[in-house]
């Protein structure tokens, strides 16, 4: 591969990873319920996730999504449950998301909770798959395991790089929080974004535009 051909592949990476998303939106949640050292895990999860779905992807399974209606349904009925899941227990959080981590935060969110949410979150999201069946190809020209090993590095470091920049950009903004009610809110608004993306899910295609 070029580094031309690599750049392309960098710069596709970054604005995929830095378009709000699920493991966007999880990272931005996490950091400020418990965080930004407790996001490393749940980013840490979706990490693994992204390779997991990256490597079925490059065995065939993306393919596998766009043309078994019921594989895909499936799969889209998970991770939208996953998320609508999430955006219900964001909603009745009495924790404000957007204060600092109060100091037995840490103790509720488990690493391991955490690493396991970031992981599901990746897992149960078909756009994620669709994705690597989709873009992969264009790069992959031959099954060589250093390029495969290249390109998911990338992707998987603009991944962390994307919710390491939204993790601190949600510890910014929840110094300045204040009120309850205003907590409250950013609690229900994080919420309804959950769920939307969940309701989202339902509405894609198995094959992408």
């Amino acid at each position: 591969m070029t580094t031309s051909t690599w750049l392309v592949f960098l710069l596709a990476s970054l604005v995929t990873t830095f378009s709000p998303g699920p493991g966007v939106l999880l990272a931005i949640s996490t950091s400020a319920s418990v965080g930004v050292r407790r996001t490393a895990y749940s980013s840490a999860g979706n990490a693994l996730g992204v390779v997991v779905v990256a490597t079925t992807a490059a065995a065939g399974v993306g393919m596998l999504l766009q043309t078994s209606a019921v594989a895909f349904a499936a799969l889209k009925a998970l991770g939208a449950g996953y998320l609508v899941y999430l955006g219900v227990r964001q909603w009745r959080r009495r924790a404000a998301p957007l204060q600092p981590a109060a100091a037995g935060a840490a103790t509720v969110a488990t690493r391991r909770g955490l690493f396991l949410r970031g992981l599901l979150v990746a897992l149960t999201n078909p756009k994620s798959i669709l994705f690597f069946s989709a873009v992969f190809p264009q790069f992959m020209h031959d099954n060589e395991p250093a390029l495969f090993a290249l390109l998911i590095s990338t992707f998987v470091a603009c991944t962390l790089l994307s919710h390491l920049c939204y993790a601190l950009l949600a510890r910014a903004i929840g110094k300045r929080a204040m009120s309850a009610s205003r907590a409250r809110l950013a609690n229900r608004a994080g919420g309804a974004v959950f769920i939307g993306l969940g309701c989202s899910l339902l509405t894609l295609s198995a094959r992408p535009a």
